[in-house]
């Protein structure tokens, strides 16, 4: 390949400016800009660890250590990011070091005055409120500095609303609130920009980044790229399928898509276009393969780690939620890249050696066995050890794992030349796939610990991303001493050195990728806060119900439209909170209204997905402008051409809304599981072909109808059995012990309940309300719901709710009317509609491939 020297400039300029920041500076400034964000990362895995409770010192509660974290954020804000295009890259002006201090102190006074601050809660001196100001003056300018003017556009505007609530139209008019009460709920409280964005930024995501540097600066990055290109070269396409199973890797590594795509993007974007993909192309497929990368567990982007405190479920519940959309979306991807290549006639890269079948499928059944065996020892195997040895477990595992890896660097240690540090070397020929995997091997295991760390031992987010950069640390110290010792190309002293440096500055990336992180996070914080102040969250369920008429569909269009326009400019992150903040509890409560009850996770991953996809919408897609700088196109086709192909993903998201199934929702059997997976992904393969027109040949415009017809019948086959058979049997509130006696274990109480909510609206809605599984009784597992009941003549009427109960979450108030109970109706399964549906797909693929058989010969 080809160095793409003209425009990496520019693609490396872009990225600084959206991710580290475009200043690099010399001398003593430039020493500060390297050693503030090393700091930033010795502090936050210092406040992750064990080691302050062992200690016993450094101790923080969470505020003070949010405190921190946006100090460090603010002052390389100021630093990092120059104020205008024409402002020197450098040197820092004056100007910039005094307003980063004044910034860093704003941010930092609740941790300096914490004690103060706390005995005169809601009382704030003038100082307080001076230094509020001053803090949310400079947070804007950092925030329009390091994402540009978008958020702080936003955020403004947020602002500007709660001081003139009382001037705005009478449909979102407030009392208003005054400077005091503002500035001390938005700064001085735990409300707004010290809220739970900012916190799941200090206690989550900057240690999944910081493990993501670590992971690049140790060589991960290019070694799964180079897997990737090993694996699928050969095939039709081959650069473009690798481009997709690297950027799906590479997520791994990254949790923004501009940086997704400038990693894999200057390796494999000319290949693609040396195999025949066209500029625009080969830039799209790379986008639309990097902005996925964000969706795939089990590291995604920094959003899904506020999943876990706005639903309030455990990471591995989101991850679980996730994985399935995200794998069909990927599979998709390849099968659309592989059309691409059917429609132009594209070959593969040559291959060294071509092995026979009986090798290939040898090989391939050997390498899924291998990763089912060791996936199976592991989970198993470790378990069966914590159960026998109890706490001695842990230990012995470490030793295991230690053991494994210095076996695993001696395998790699004799693949070295197989191993890609320069992804700028020119790639001719497919590398060979086993000695390639082997070079690398040992790069599996920190994702290894991560993953065992969430969903085995459950550890938080957080303390399992501190064990697998823990693990990372060692690695980066010891892995060029011991290829070192197995290779003796070096002496250990040269390699101890070069590791220690891979270390340190992987620290310092690690700081500079978190700046937008923390910025955005804190000016996002700014629209909760003014949500909880001026209550604009209730006026928006009016607001979108006058608009949308009450119909779900157009909610959900709506919701999406909003996170495309907002995510032009602002990052997933702050599109996320600003969105779900607002949306997400108005698409629930209506649709409850409208008899469709939504899990809060589908929604929330709804809003995730559209903010994700605004990364390659036109105009302002930064990734696509991104890859068309390296792929030499033009950037709004290249983001055209890109959303096209995202469109599968686009779909996805309406899909899991009413069918939950998707998201892993009520999957009560592996047959069922198994059913559902390939439903899906067969679903949305025929999307794909529909939407590229083509399949095994041309579509004509029926044949595209009827694959639209059959992916919609795969996703949601209860829209068409709902119409035969009822999904539901209804009876009358009065008979609501009657129905909890027949309910399963496990079972929610399905009500339709009515009544006066607290704006005085006369509202109806739909709930799940699931009861205590010990409870036999009817009665009590009525009462285990926090309902105590009342009948009244032929009504049955809420006569209290018991704090905390799943009444009370459900939104019931005393006084209510239960109007119908629901139970399941016994009908046979929604998935018979399969039959008909496969049918109807393989009499298409019949005809398909005579009118390939009949274009052939001629």
């Amino acid at each position: 390949m080809t160095k793409t020297t003209d425009t990496s400039p520019d693609v490396q300029d872009m990225v600084a400016q959206a991710d580290t920041g475009a200043r690099n500076p010399a001398g003593i400034a430039g020493r500060i800009l390297w050693l503030v964000p090393l700091c930033w990362s010795l502090f936050q895995l210092w406040y992750a660890s064990p080691l302050p409770f062992i200690f016993n010192f450094g101790i923080l509660n969470d505020t003070e250590a949010r405190s921190i974290h946006l100090s460090f954020a603010i002052f390389l804000a100021f630093t990092a990011y120059p104020a205008l295009k024409n402002s020197p890259r450098d040197h820092i002006p004056v100007v910039d070091w005094i307003l980063a201090l004044a910034g860093s102190f704003a941010a930092g006074y609740i941790y300096i005055f914490y004690t103060s601050l706390a005995e005169r809660s809601g009382a704030p001196t003038p100082m307080d409120i001076v230094v509020a100001v001053m803090g949310m003056i400079l947070l804007l300018e950092a925030t329009r500095r390091a994402l540009g003017p978008p958020l702080m556009v936003v955020a403004a505007v947020f602002l500007l609303y709660t001081f003139g609530g009382p001037h705005m139209p009478d449909v979102i008019a407030h009392k208003g609130a005054s400077l005091n009460k503002a500035m001390s709920h938005l700064w001085l409280t735990t409300e707004g920009v010290f809220g739970v964005a900012l916190g799941v930024s200090t206690s989550f995501v900057f240690l999944f980044v910081l493990f993501g540097a670590m992971l690049e600066r140790a060589g991960a990055g290019a070694y799964f790229i180079k897997v990737a290109f090993s694996l699928l070269g050969h095939m039709r396409g081959g650069p473009a399928k690798a481009a997709v199973v690297a950027s799906g890797l590479s997520g791994l590594v990254s949790g923004s898509s501009i940086a997704n795509v400038v990693t894999t993007g200057t390796f494999t974007i000319p290949l693609m276009k040396r195999v025949g993909f066209s500029a625009e192309k080969a830039g799209a497929v790379e986008v639309a393969a990097s902005t996925n990368g964000q969706l795939t567990p089990p590291i995604m982007g920094a959003a899904a780690f506020l999943m876990v405190e706005y639903v309030g479920i455990s990471y591995v519940e989101v991850i679980k939620a996730a994985i399935l959309p995200a794998l069909i979306s990927y599979i998709a991807l390849l099968y659309i890249v592989h059309l691409e290549a059917c429609k132009a006639g594209m070959t593969g890269l040559p291959r060294r050696y071509k092995p026979t079948m009986a090798q290939s499928l040898l090989s391939f059944v050997v390498t899924i066995l291998g990763l089912i065996v060791i996936s199976g020892a592991v989970y198993y195997g470790i378990g069966w050890t914590k159960d026998v040895f109890g706490a001695a477990a842990t230990p012995m595992i470490a030793v295991v794992i230690l053991v494994a890896y210095v076996a695993l660097i001696k395998v790699s240690a004799s693949y070295q030349d197989h191993t890609m540090e320069n992804p700028d070397e020119e790639l001719t020929e497919v590398p060979e796939p086993g000695p390639t995997i082997k070079s690398g091997l040992y790069f599996l295991l920190p994702i290894v610990v991560l993953v065992w760390c969430l969903t085995v031992e459950r550890f938080s987010p957080g303390l399992s991303a501190f064990w697998a950069t823990v693990f990372m640390v060692f690695i980066l110290l010891t892995q060029r001493p011991l290829l070192a010792l197995f290779n003796k190309e070096k002496t250990l002293t040269d390699a101890a050195r070069e590791g220690a440096n891979d270390l340190i500055e992987s620290l310092v990336s690690g700081g500079r990728n978190m700046i937008g992180i923390g910025v955005a996070t804190a000016a996002a914080g700014v629209v909760v806060g003014v949500v909880t102040l001026t209550g604009i969250g209730l006026v928006m369920t009016d607001f979108v119900e006058f608009i949308s008429g009450g119909n779900i569909m157009l909610m959900l269009l709506f919701t999406a439209i909003i996170s495309l326009i907002l995510g032009m400019g602002l990052p997933t992150t702050a599109n996320y909170i600003v969105v779900s903040t607002l949306m997400a509890p108005v698409i629930v409560t209506l649709g409850a209204q409208s008899g469709l009850i939504i899990p809060l996770i589908a929604v929330h991953l709804f809003v995730f997905y559209f903010g994700i996809l605004a990364d390659d919408t036109p105009p302002v897609g930064l990734a696509a402008f991104a890859a068309a700088a390296i792929a030499k196109s033009d950037p709004i086709r290249t983001g055209i051409q890109g959303f096209t192909y995202d469109i599968r993903t686009a779909i996805l998201p309406f899909m899991f809304i009413f069918n939950t199934q998707l998201l892993l929702i009520d999957i009560d059997s592996w047959w069922h599981l198994t059913l559902t997976i390939v439903s899906a992904v067969i679903a949305m393969l025929t999307f794909s072909a529909a939407t590229q027109g083509w399949w095994l040949t041309k579509t004509k415009w029926w044949e595209v109808a009827l694959l639209l017809l059959i992916t919609f019948s795969l996703f949601r086959p209860g829209y068409w059995w709902d119409m035969v058979y009822d999904a539901k049997h209804e009876m009358p509130g009065t008979l609501i012990v009657d129905a909890a006696d027949k309910l399963a274990v496990g079972q929610p109480l399905e009500l339709q309940v009515s009544g006066e909510n607290l704006e005085g609206k006369y509202i109806t809605k739909h709930v799940l309300l699931p009861f205590d599984e010990d409870a036999i009784d009817p009665n009590d597992r009525i009462a285990s719901t926090g309902l105590m009941l009342r009948q009244d003549g032929e009504k049955m009427i809420v006569d209290m709710i018991e704090f905390g109960s799943p009444a009370e979450a459900a939104g019931i108030d005393f006084d209510w009317e239960i109007t119908k109970v629901s139970l399941p109706a016994v009908r046979p399964m929604k998935e018979w509609v399969f039959v008909p549906t496969l049918l109807l797909l393989g009499a298409l693929g019949w005809n398909q491939r005579r009118r390939a058989k009949a274009e052939l010969t001629k």
